[in-house]
């Protein structure tokens, strides 16, 4: 079968901001909810997918319902912190700030043969035990501030940044984030700069990934929303070897976006057979 160029012109990465933001706003209170929660964790960076979430929790529950929550490392970029505050002072919501460079640094004391990546998972890691001890301390539940390509590409670390209650962004393309953001308010500032997760000095995703958020999200509407085959998305104009390698992160991150797997012994297994809807009961 040949390519089909009439399916592509019909995907898009435009959103009505306006719509997903009421529904966005709605989810989040109504999963707080049903889970008997009134209040949200979040973890601020002063990026752009933490100040959409705290935007979107805030006005789901009211800013005093909200803690925001910044853990910055010692060599965590002055501008983080600037643009986190930026974002918490603007929206009225509580703020913390935990510096985790004391829960880490014995660690990376013990291995002094740690590279940035091992590093880098055990800042997330801990960030992520802030936050699940102020989500007791403060009796709301950790709302997530992974985007859709981050999950795909397997960019997060488990038990750290993808660790969370529920996640209002993981079904938004980091351009659609943008997009979103800056129908909300977002500072300019902020939504322009290079995405990062400050785990060390000079990183930025992009760098790391080795593409950029607009090219590989062109992409991911085609494989994932379009369901386009690899032949397809090289049709489409991609480099074949662009549309392999994302194809096989999406392949082996798999595990990232699943339940850890259950060994099947009885009838009724967690994640098989015991299946019941989320609002089951209630």
């Amino acid at each position: 079968m040949e390519f089909d160029a009439t399916n592509q012109s019909q995907l898009t990465l435009d959103i009505n901001t306006g719509l997903a933001r009421t529904i966005l706003v709605d989810w989040i209170r109504t999963e707080l909810g049903r889970a008997g929660f009134e209040r949200a964790v979040v973890g601020v960076s002063g990026g752009v997918d933490s100040s959409l979430t705290c935007t979107l929790a805030a006005q789901a529950l009211g800013p005093a319902n909200v803690l925001a929550v910044q853990m910055p490392y010692k060599t965590s970029s002055p501008d983080s912190s600037e643009h986190a505050e930026m974002v918490i002072r603007g929206l009225g919501v509580r703020e913390l700030s935990v510096p985790i460079t004391e829960m880490v640094d014995p660690l990376f004391e013990r291995f002094p043969e740690a590279d940035q990546v091992r590093r880098g998972n055990a800042m997330a890691r801990a960030r992520m035990i802030v936050l699940y001890d102020q989500s007791a301390a403060f009796g709301g539940l950790v709302v997530g501030t992974g985007n859709k390509t981050e999950i795909l590409l397997g960019y997060t670390t488990l038990f750290g940044d993808a660790a969370n209650a529920l996640n209002p962004l993981g079904d938004l393309y980091k351009t659609q984030v943008r997009q979103l953001a800056g129908a909300v308010g977002i500072p300019a500032v902020i939504i322009d700069k290079p995405p990062t997760a400050d785990l060390w000095v000079g990183q930025t995703d992009e760098a790391e990934l080795g593409f950029s958020y607009a090219q590989v999200d062109r992409l991911l509407l085609l494989l994932v929303d379009g369901r386009y085959s690899l032949d397809d998305c090289v049709s489409a104009g991609f480099e074949r070897t662009f549309v392999e390698s994302v194809a096989e992160r999406i392949r082996t991150s798999q595990y990232k976006r699943v339940l850890a797997p259950i060994a099947k012994l009885s009838n009724r297994t967690v994640g098989y057979d015991f299946l019941y809807l989320r609002d089951w009961g209630t």
